[in-house]
């Protein structure tokens, strides 16, 4: 695959090692190279960001799973370390942006990594719009001036699900001039931010649990779980699973990082280990520090209600305002991760309008149009929850769906390489070092990787009309992520059908041109 930017812009000076490395995957050094370690740490710790995602989905699994949704937990954990060990092999040996669709492209064939691309940015912009919807669970808590629609704020409400899609559509309009200014900007704003919420949610955890009600072996219990242990775990996991996605953002931002080969393994398994430990407690923390679990609040208001109750208003108050940080910093990286694949997917003239989406401002290093098509596409996904208060149950699961699919587009094709000896565990990166590798285990890890990968994916699309419709009568939102995955894969096959017409036709056209000069010369 090549570049296919135009010539004019400005690549970082020759003299970077780093371009050096990408140019002998045939592209150019466009992006500006100003990520260090702890950056690149950023990047997908505030993808993942476990201040935004359990506060958002902690009533949920609650709700669900009792108590003993808690288990599930270190069980999705487990799972996604098997799929960041994998990665990061990959991260080491193809340090380019646009990862799930690189790394599959170059594992299988293109038409099969264009779908993983094609999957995982669809994915990518429905969880910012997920993203941008939390502000709903914390800022009216934090003020109730924040409800600007109605009375209720619950985002299970008519009002508090308008309320939250006007929320978000502000927050995305800011995170969308973010990504178009530069790429420095927004590596402060990402550190700065991610700083604040590490130390945020080791606060609200200490605090939680100096604040416990009740002992650890609550979380044994399957009070208030729907269906039984099973499926208090099988559907419980969906916190889990919305929250430790994104650890490949890491990868997504390797362009913009030094070293790399080096630097992106390491982030990939650092971020995702450092917010599935602290995840964990503040799901632990809430269910112990809850002032009732019987109450039906738990169910409904979550963590912030726990913080409030538990902690005191003011306290409880100051910590949420965190919590807004942490949900504008996660919005803000997660469309950016989204940017750098529609970049690299139309860097290869795999997009509609690629020459467009591939321009990178040689001021800012920022390729803007890619950061206002996610934008506008996240704030229009938003407009559903103006339609029913289901929708943003939805929305959260299409898009755990749609990424961990892309995942196992990834692990399936690595692990068929390994057992055709196609992956090669060799080479050093940029400090002379080996590359990061599983060595032998990395055929254990990488089937049971894409085993958990697939299992997940089934049980997250699985159309339960307790989950997706508990109020009956809207039958599209149970087969909600069912139907979006299908007209996903048919919208790209019929581009991709689309496409090679318009190819053929392109090449058609001056080869008959060509036969009939010919024939005029020859009549001549």
């Amino acid at each position: 695959m090549t570049s296919t930017v135009p010539a004019d812009l400005r690549p970082d000076p020759p003299h970077d090692p780093d371009a050096g490395s990408l140019a002998a995957f045939g592209y150019r050094q466009e992006l500006h190279r100003s990520l260090g370690r702890y950056a690149s740490f950023a990047a997908g710790f505030s993808f993942i960001s476990v201040l935004t995602t359990v506060f958002q989905f902690f009533a949920f699994g609650y709700a669900f799973g009792g108590p003993v949704f808690f288990w599930a937990w270190p069980v999705v954990l487990a799972g996604q370390l098997l799929v960041a060990a994998c990665f990061a092999e990959l991260a080491a040996r193809y340090p380019i942006s646009g990862a799930i669709y690189q790394w599959s492209s170059r594992l299988s064939n293109v038409t099969f990594g264009w779908f993983a691309g094609w999957i995982m940015v669809i994915g990518q912009i429905v969880v910012v719009a997920a993203a941008a919807l939390a502000l709903q669970m914390v800022l009216p808590a934090l003020w109730s001036g924040f409800q600007l629609i109605g009375t209720d704020p619950a985002p299970t409400s008519a009002d508090g699900a308008a309320n939250a899609a006007l929320l978000g559509v502000v927050l995305l309009t800011l995170t969308t001039l973010v990504n178009l200014l530069d790429n420095r900007v927004m590596s402060v704003i990402n550190r700065v931010g991610v700083t604040a919420e590490i130390i945020g949610a080791v606060l609200i955890v200490a605090l939680l649990l100096t604040h416990s009600e009740r002992t650890p072996g609550i979380t044994f219990h399957t009070t208030g779980a729907e269906s039984g242990l099973l499926g208090a775990l099988l559907v419980g996991s969906f916190t889990a699973a919305y929250v430790l996605i994104g650890f490949d953002s890491a990868g997504e931002m390797s362009e913009e990082t030094h070293h790399p080969r080096r630097t992106a393994p390491r982030t990939i398994l650092t971020a995702l280990g450092a917010a599935g430990l602290l995840g964990g407690l503040l799901v632990l923390g809430g269910l112990l520090a809850a002032p009732s679990l019987t109450d039906g609040r738990l169910a409904v208001d979550g963590l912030s209600y726990v913080l409030t109750s538990s902690l005191g208003d003011g306290v409880g108050r100051a910590l949420l305002a965190d919590v807004v940080v942490a949900i504008t910093v996660a919005t803000l990286a997660i469309q950016t991760a989204a940017c750098r694949m529609l970049f690299s997917m139309a860097r290869d003239g795999q997009l509609p309008f690629s020459r467009r989406l591939a321009q990178v401002n040689p001021r800012t290093g920022m390729p803007g149009a890619p950061a206002v098509v996610v934008g506008a596409l996240a704030a229009a996904l938003l407009l559903l929850n103006f339609a029913s208060p289901e929708a943003f149950l939805a929305i959260g699961t299409t898009c755990i769906v749609l990424l961990y699919l892309a995942y196992a587009m990834v692990t399936g094709p690595l692990l068929v390489a390994r057992l055709r000896g196609r992956f090669t565990t060799d080479g050093t990166d940029e400090t002379g070092n080996p590359l990061f590798s599983l060595g032998r285990w990395g055929v254990p890890v990488n089937a049971l990787a894409l085993l958990y990968g697939l299992f997940m994916t089934v049980n997250l699309a699985w159309p339960r009309a307790a989950v997706y419709d508990p109020a009956g009568g809207h039958w599209y939102f149970q087969y909600f992520t069912v139907l979006f995955l299908g007209v996903t894969v048919v919208a790209g096959v019929g581009f991709r059908a689309y496409r090679r017409r318009s190819a053929a036709v392109s090449t058609a056209v001056p080869e008959a041109a060509v036969g009939e000069a010919v024939v005029g010369e020859t009549a001549g």
